[in-house]
């Protein structure tokens, strides 16, 4: 009985320690890696070199067509966007980890849903595993190159919260 509760013990700190090291090495990470994905006309994006423009604050948003919370997010930030992308000299760029299996829905998604943002498509998810993101929704504030807000899941109003992120930069 003693040995199966310590099993128990070792395996739930184990899992804590497991998150905390995911945890902090996604808010360790400083720059966005140098790495290239395809947006919905299947040409090659670069995150650093097509994101780079000195002052301007982009906003990368990880979302699936699966995922409601990632749409309502898009879609509550979409009532805003034209306001803020003036005001703040930012823009959305919203990255699908659609996989094979999904990954048709993307482009009828986004065309239904009038999206005015960048769309791009992580297919394979190497830039989902180099930011270590673990879930979605996962919104990346980028500006000068270098990581300076990151968000994980959203709730209804959580948009003002970045709004407000936003404005400090």
């Amino acid at each position: 009985m003693f040995v199966m509760n310590e099993n128990k013990i070792i395996m739930k700190t184990s899992l804590v320690l497991l998150i905390l090291f995911l945890s902090f090495s996604a808010i360790s990470q400083d720059k966005l890696p140098n790495i290239s994905i395809k947006d919905l006309k299947n040409r090659n994006v670069n995150l650093v070199s097509d994101f780079s423009e000195k002052g301007k604050t982009y906003v990368f948003s990880f979302w699936a067509t699966w995922c409601m919370p990632c749409l309502r997010e898009l879609e509550a930030i979409k009532e805003h966007y034209d306001e803020w992308s003036e005001e703040l000299n930012m823009e959305l760029v919203a990255i699908s980890i659609d996989d094979s299996r999904t990954e048709k829905r993307i482009r009828p998604l986004v065309n239904g849903r009038n999206w005015p943002y960048t769309i791009l498509h992580d297919k394979n998810q190497k830039l989902k595993r180099a930011l270590s993101i673990v879930n979605i929704p996962y919104t990346v504030v980028v500006k000068n190159n270098k990581i300076e807000y990151i968000f994980n899941g959203y709730s209804q109003g959580e948009e003002e919260e970045l709004y407000q992120s936003l404005k400090k930069l």
